[in-house]
C-alpha cells in the first residue's frame, strides 16, 4: 500500500485556502526594430574595435484583466574614429498572464522576471540585425534586471 501525500492547500503548509499564483507567457513580439549603417560601405572596411554604447530600458503596463505587457527596449551604437559604424534599436515585448499573484508582486515580476524571460530572444534579434548589416554579431552580455530594479528603487527612495 502506497503512502498518500496531500499537497493541497492547508494552514499547516502555509497556503491556506488561497489559490496558487499562476504565470503564463501569452506571446512575444517585435514592436519596433531599426538598424542603421549610415556610413556604408566605408564603415564596413574600418579596422579595429568600435566603441559600443548599449542602453536598456523596461516598461510595463496592464493590458487587460490579469494580462500585462512588458516592453524591453535595447539600443546600441557603435562608433569608430571615422564616425558611426552602426545603430540598432529594438523594442521587444511580451504579454504575460498573471493570475492569483499578490498585488505587491506584480511590479517586480513585470520589471525583473518579464524582461529576464524576454532578453534571450531580444539578444538574438539584435545579434542577427547587426550581422545582417555586415558586422560581426553583437552579443550582449546578460543583464541583471533584479539589480537594475533595486538601484532604481533606491534612486526613487532618495529623490
Amino acid at each position: 500500500m502506497a503512502d498518500e501525500i496531500d499537497l493541497g492547500a492547508s494552514p499547516e503548509n502555509g497556503f491556506g485556502d488561497e489559490p496558487m499564483p499562476q504565470v503564463a507567457i501569452i506571446t512575444q513580439y517585435v514592436k519596433d526594430l531599426s538598424f542603421e549603417n549610415p556610413n556604408a560601405p566605408n564603415s564596413l572596411q574600418v579596422q579595429g574595435q568600435p566603441r559600443i554604447d548599449v542602453n536598456v530600458g523596461v516598461n510595463a503596463r496592464k493590458a487587460a484583466d490579469d494580462v500585462y505587457e512588458v516592453e524591453l527596449k535595447i539600443s546600441a551604437k557603435a562608433e569608430v574614429d571615422a564616425g558611426a559604424a552602426f545603430m540598432v534599436e529594438l523594442l521587444y515585448a511580451g504579454l504575460f498572464g498573471l493570475k492569483n499573484v499578490p498585488e505587491e508582486a506584480i511590479e517586480p515580476f513585470c520589471i525583473i522576471e518579464g524582461p529576464r524571460i524576454l532578453f534571450p530572444f531580444a539578444r538574438r534579434i539584435i545579434a542577427d540585425a547587426v550581422r545582417d548589416g555586415g558586422f560581426p554579431p553583437l552579443m550582449l552580455d546578460p543583464i541583471d534586471f533584479g539589480a537594475l530594479y533595486m538601484s532604481q528603487q533606491g534612486q526613487v527612495g532618495n529623490a
